[in-house]
């Protein structure tokens, strides 16, 4: 009899005396693998899997014995796992925040009026009769035709902004002209945005004005961990001019806005206007003084490496973040631990189900690299660390995927596409949908943001082409009760769960629409593994000429 090598994944059959080679069948996603993954993630055990609290060394160690499990290598800095995170915690203590017009001082309570943090590492933060400045959305977007800020100089004063972009609410025929996407959110929008704008011109403080549906999530999200912030560690001799930065929430603005003599929702008509030029709001002035509990944190992103054999140095990334909100203030059932079960240990779940079935199939010619980012939830920093500091070089980075919260709900008929137009990554997507018999909806959320909102889009910024799967994009087209039922599995995980204590592990989930859509990407990057092609941005994306600098500089 022929001797058969392991390696083969050959089994023989014998049918009438003889002896027949057929492959095993190919490994595939495993629902239960990944239900058991995030239980484990999920417990509490793991404290809610905070940078720097007592979860992270044991998540990290976890990650690490997963992948080492499978028979990767280390991916990470020197040879190691991991590439270090030094971050600042910053915790604002006893704050006495104050709006004064005139003679008339009103506070403003922390967690019910405003979520002020800082990312300052120093011992306290002061600020003292900072005048307070509305400058509408904060879009200074000149290929837009588009300037808020007019001569204005913010140093040493407060910005107060509208979030979203001026587009999102405009009614039909306002002057805006849907400059900025209509109902899709830009970057411009983003809160991440404004603050680095308010930075860039030296304010003082920067607060936008929360709205439940331009930000895309309510109040109590906004707040839940009042007064805490990360951030990373600046080179030497870097300095910030922002003390605070956060939200204000709508009533709370709206009462300071009467106290000046003037109407919110009547300045938001008109911050929509081109003419629209920021003011400082009369008579109004701006008082903060608070300790600040500081911690440096030496965090981790964990990194594993399949590696390729022709094109080994053209590398394949796909990428969750690992960390959640840690423990806060318990629920109504006294829980405190928020174990981030969706967000993202199932995703995390999915890169190590990806990395065990690519490992176990055929030889890849790129290298596929699987990241597990710290500190998504501090504002991308983990992802943002390896951008500015990359292991592997983006210019030859063929792609990243992220996945980041998977519907639980079952099989969809389609798959959602999070930021419509931005790449080639998008024709991918929708060849590897019709073999599974799915097609491809785009996000009916846009003016969430979300393609600025998750790890890919450190990478974006750079010019490495994306693609996100996020769950709450879009209601999916359910087996089991179509669009509806999609749109009710969103409205429940984000009304009540997100960022919660209830974002639990469940042995009710249906796992199989995540299987999809993990599968999805095993399809891709196995298409990418092997055909040399390097997916191009679109004309329109303006991350096309960051990509084009750095492949030229090859």
């Amino acid at each position: 009899m022929k001797y058969f090598a392991p390696a083969s994944l050959a089994v023989l059959l014998l049918l009438g005396g003889a002896a027949v080679a057929t492959e095993a069948p190919a490994p595939r996603i495993d629902a239960d693998r990944l239900s058991a993954i995030v239980k484990t993630l999920a417990s509490d055990e793991f404290a809610g899997r905070a940078p720097g609290g007592p979860g992270e060394e044991k998540t990290v160690a976890y990650l690490i014995e997963q992948f080492r499990e499978l028979g990767l290598e280390p991916g990470g800095v020197s040879g190691r796992w991991t590439q270090p995170v030094p971050l600042w915690q910053t915790q604002v203590n006893e704050p006495a925040f104050a709006v004064r017009t005139g003679d008339k001082s009103v506070q403003l309570a922390q967690g019910a009026d405003v979520a002020l943090s800082t990312l300052q590492p120093k011992a306290a933060v002061r600020v003292e009769n900072a005048p307070v400045v509305f400058v509408g959305f904060g879009a200074s977007a000149p290929e837009r035709d588009w300037d808020d800020y007019g001569d204005i100089d913010l140093s040493g004063k407060v910005a107060l902004f509208l979030v979203n972009d001026p587009d999102f609410s405009a009614a039909a025929g306002e002057p805006v002209g849907q400059r900025f996407g209509g109902k899709r959110m830009t970057y411009y929008g983003r809160w991440a945005y404004k603050f680095e704008e308010a930075e860039r011109r030296g304010a003082i403080a920067a607060i936008v004005i929360h709205e439940d549906k331009a930000a895309g999530y309510g109040w109590g999200v906004a707040s839940a961990s009042p007064g805490e912030n990360f951030s990373m560690v600046l080179s030497p001799g870097s300095e910030r001019s922002l003390q605070l930065q956060g939200w204000m929430h709508w009533d709370a603005a709206s009462r300071l806005f009467a106290s000046a003599g003037l109407d919110l929702d009547e300045q938001r008509t008109l911050a929509r206007h081109p003419d629209f030029s920021a003011f400082a709001m009369p008579n109004t002035r701006f008082d903060a003084a608070a300790g600040v509990a500081v911690q440096r944190i030496e965090s981790q992103n964990v990194l594993a490496r399949l590696p390729g054999t022709t094109r080994a140095d053209e590398t394949l990334m796909v990428a969750s973040h690992w960390d959640a909100f840690g423990q806060g203030e318990p629920d109504s059932e006294g829980r405190t631990v928020r174990p981030g079960a969706n967000d993202d240990a199932l995703g995390t779940a999915g890169v190590i189900e990806l990395a065990r079935v690519l490992q176990a199939g055929p030889p890849l010619q790129r290298s596929v690299v699987f990241a597990a980012w710290t500190a998504e939830e501090s504002g991308l920093l983990g992802s943002a660390t390896y951008a500015a500091n990359p292991v592997y070089p983006l210019a030859s980075t063929v792609a990243n995927f992220t996945l980041d919260i998977l519907q639980t709900a079952g099989p969809a008929h389609d798959v959602i596409l999070v930021g419509e137009g931005q790449s080639e990554l998008e024709d991918y997507l929708e060849r590897a949908a019709k073999r599974q018999g799915r097609y491809v909806t785009p996000e009916n959320l846009p003016e969430n943001g979300l393609f600025y909102r998750a790890d890919h889009f450190s990478l974006a910024r750079e010019g490495v082409p994306v693609l996100l799967i996020m769950g709450i994009a879009g209601g999916a087209d359910l087996v089991d009760g179509g669009r509806a039922a999609g749109d009710a599995w969103i409205a429940d995980y984000v009304g009540n769960c997100y960022h919660q204590t209830c974002d639990a592990w469940s042995p009710d989930w249906d796992l199989r629409g995540a299987v999809q859509d993990i599968e999805l990407i095993h399809d891709i990057i196995r298409e990418l593994g092997n055909n040399g092609a390097w997916p191009a941005w679109s004309p329109q994306s303006e991350f096309k000429a960051v990509r084009d600098r750095s492949r030229e500089l090859e």
